[in-house]
């Protein structure tokens, strides 16, 4: 093991946890591909179940022989950095309640072609900015049996730190993907998806309706809070569905929303 014991609060291996900016993470290794902080013990071995590569560690010291051990015996050889809690809430500017943090790099993105092999339930995101909201909705999709998530180029990477972590690292379980282009309902169509935009019409249909359910490949498209869904979108899709509500609400948080319609429409 290459643990190191941190002297010097100015080393520049330690930058990548000291870094607010998730863009200049994103280009760590420009023009190959970044790096992302796993935070936790629990989703730093998902992420390594899931293949991607550590590049080193900072781990509170009582954690290197408690519970980050196995996760360290799997790392190889990287520098694990390591201090007591209170120099390490310096390093990062906020207190570690689960004593460990890695940077890892990211992997080549998959198409959104190669993504919907084999998929049968899909949840697509549209221009969702907040972190949260990301890290939440991969949650439900994991936990509730959807294949794999479609995202639009403006939603935020599902890789930013608060997403992993909303996650509980989900985020490496599920296939996910960037749409390559603007027209990605017709591309859907074309891979044979029904699809369902979330959205408040006059001709909306519940989500217990069973053209959806029994659909062999259902897509649910999600939008953004606030705005929703782009007029476009919700035109271009097969229907429009809602969720039954009762005392006057007419609406949920995506997040929320997302996990109710996902249990619904889970593959039978």
């Amino acid at each position: 093991m290459n643990i190191q014991e941190i002297e010097n609060l100015s080393n520049p291996e330690l930058i990548p946890y000291k870094c607010t900016s998730e863009v200049q993470l994103l280009h760590w290794f420009e023009p190959d591909e970044g790096i992302f902080i796993a935070e936790s013990p629990k989703v730093i071995r998902r992420a390594l179940e899931a293949g991607y590569e550590p590049v080193s560690m900072l781990v509170e010291k009582k954690y290197i022989s408690g519970q980050a051990s196995d996760i360290i015996e799997k790392c190889g050889n990287i520098p694990i950095y390591t201090a007591p809690s209170d120099i390490l809430t310096e390093i990062t500017g906020f207190k570690l309640t689960q004593g460990a943090l890695c940077a890892m790099r990211r992997k080549k993105l998959t198409s959104a072609d190669d993504t919907v092999k084999n998929s049968t339930r899909i949840a697509v995101l549209e221009d969702i900015m907040n972190q949260t909201n990301i890290g939440a909705i991969f949650r439900s999709a994991a936990a509730l049996g959807f294949d794999s998530v479609l995202l639009t180029k403006p939603c935020s990477d599902p890789l930013y730190r608060r997403s992993i972590r909303v996650s509980m690292g989900t985020v490496f379980q599920i296939k996910w993907a960037y749409f390559d282009n603007e027209n990605y309902i017709d591309f859907l169509k074309e891979k044979g998806f029904l699809t369902a935009a979330m959205a408040l019409r006059n001709n909306n249909i519940s989500i217990d309706d069973k053209r959806l359910y029994s659909a062999e490949k259902l897509a649910v498209v999600l939008g953004t809070e606030g705005e929703g869904l782009k007029e476009k979108t919700i035109d271009s899709c097969d229907f429009c569905i809602k969720i039954p509500m009762a005392n006057g609400v007419d609406s949920l948080n995506v997040a929320a929303a997302s996990a109710v319609v996902f249990w619904q429409l889970r593959k039978r």
